[in-house]
């Protein structure tokens, strides 16, 4: 290969890169922020379904749900430079774009829930989300589900029992966080699952609310049971507490059939959370209420400097746009089968695979070493999900026991990107078992 001049090949030249940001980066950053995909990839630019590293390499990425409508989507991308040009100043100005992004994001809500903040992060909707549930109820006391994530905020690590239950973590919950068991209907089958939620709410007492993921994401992309949904919101009201939806992973059509998945319960939730996709990498995230709720602050006014800034409306217009004009919706579903076909179809041929699970494209693949026991094949999932990302395929693991691959990817790839995830996972497999 060429040099650059100073005896370095263009690979060494890459790499002596990698090493210097490397270098910087543990002089300058915390390494509690680990790096992503087991190895670092110095990524230098992302387009639509796929992010391109410094020595060329192109990845089909499976996990930034962030990315919703596609990395650096030009509409997106137009949109938010047209608006910056013009104004981005705070909400307490009157301008056209807040009120207008408002209300098309309440359109695709429940009639009731016609109320918005706008906020910078999922971390800072749940905690808002929080605040005003207890507001609203006058009690304190929340409940979480086991392996939920909800946000880096001191009050929601606390609620958030994938982390306090993690490394580093206090092992316990607080005093007035209550942990109802994981509906996993594969390691758990054939459980009262909604009347262990009941009973465990019951003990609590008075709650604030249940602060809910609609699909189950770090506890390992679980689906809720049916009529799960339907049966804790009506416990959690009794007890006085509101029922918030978290869609910060699952929303925006990401579920193939519905713009949100609270909705194929038919539950109508007191507060809904929306998040990472919104602004499709812009941070952005809202939080929807009810007016009685949302005047429930009286006189203390709620102000966030840059939610709902007019760049950060135009970019979340645009975000709808493209869910809209390109039927991103029904594209997640039939891709999401299309998936879930093929990884059924790879479970028939490979024992490593235990269950397949998840809607549209929000899927959970669990590995495990023995179908009877189902122990827990964590070191192979992990094995499996660098072998994919050297085939220039990005897949990352979750679940309490680490141990399930997990695919969230931008909503706009395509049939052959589907294929070819399969393809290469059932060579993987195969070079596994031999």
């Amino acid at each position: 290969m060429d040099g650059d001049g100073s005896g370095l090949t263009v690979a060494g030249v890459v790499m002596e890169e990698l090493r210097n940001l490397l270098e910087a980066r543990n002089r300058h950053i915390s390494k509690a922020l680990s790096i992503a995909h087991g190895k670092p990839l110095h990524i230098v630019r992302g387009e639509m379904q796929y992010l391109h590293a410094s020595d060329g390499t192109k990845y089909l990425d499976l996990v930034n749900n962030v990315s919703h409508v596609g990395h650096c989507n030009p509409h997106v991308v137009e949109a938010g430079q047209k608006q910056m040009a013009i104004l981005n100043t705070n909400s307490r100005y009157v301008y056209g774009g807040i009120t207008d992004y408002l209300g098309r994001l309440s359109s695709t809500l429940p009639e009731s829930l016609t109320v918005g903040f706008l906020v910078n992060s999922g971390s800072e909707a749940n905690e808002l989300a929080v605040r005003l549930a207890r507001s609203f109820t006058g009690n304190h006391d929340m409940a979480v589900i086991e392996g939920a994530y909800h946000g880096h905020t001191g009050m929601l690590i606390d609620l958030s029992p994938y982390k306090f239950r993690g490394p580093g973590g206090c092992g316990s919950p607080e005093a007035w966080v209550h942990v109802l068991p994981i509906p996993d209907t594969y390691r758990r089958p054939a459980i009262d699952y909604s009347g262990e939620a009941m009973e465990k709410m019951k003990q609590a007492g008075p709650l604030a609310g249940l602060l809910i993921e609609s699909m189950l994401s770090c506890a390992g992309q679980v689906s809720l049971p049916p009529g799960y949904f339907s049966d804790v919101a009506s416990a959690v009201r009794k007890q006085g507490g509101l029922l918030i939806a978290d869609e910060v992973q699952v929303g925006f059509g990401r579920v193939g059939t519905h713009m949100w998945a609270f909705q194929e319960s038919d539950v109508v939730p007191d507060i809904v959370v929306m998040g990472k996709p919104i602004g499709n990498g812009h941070p952005m995230a809202a939080v929807f209420t009810t007016p009685e709720i949302a005047s429930s602050f009286g006189d203390m006014e709620f102000f966030s400097t840059f939610g709902g800034n007019p760049v950060s409306c135009a970019i979340g217009m645009a975000v709808m746009d493209v869910i809209e004009k390109e039927d991103l919706i029904s594209h997640a579903h039939t891709l999401g089968e299309r998936f879930k076909t093929g990884l059924n179809s790879l479970m028939q041929e490979h024992e490593l695979i235990g269950d397949v699970r998840g809607r549209g494209l929000f899927l959970g693949v669990e590995m495990v070493k023995d179908r009877s026991t189902l122990e827990p094949a964590a070191l192979e999932a992990s094995e499996i999900v660098d072998k994919m990302r050297d085939q220039g395929v990005l897949l990352s693991t979750d679940g309490p026991l680490h141990n399930v691959i997990k695919i969230k990817p931008p909503i706009v790839l395509n049939h052959d990107d589907v294929d070819r995830t399969l393809s290469e996972l059932d060579n993987c497999l195969s070079v596994m078992s031999d």
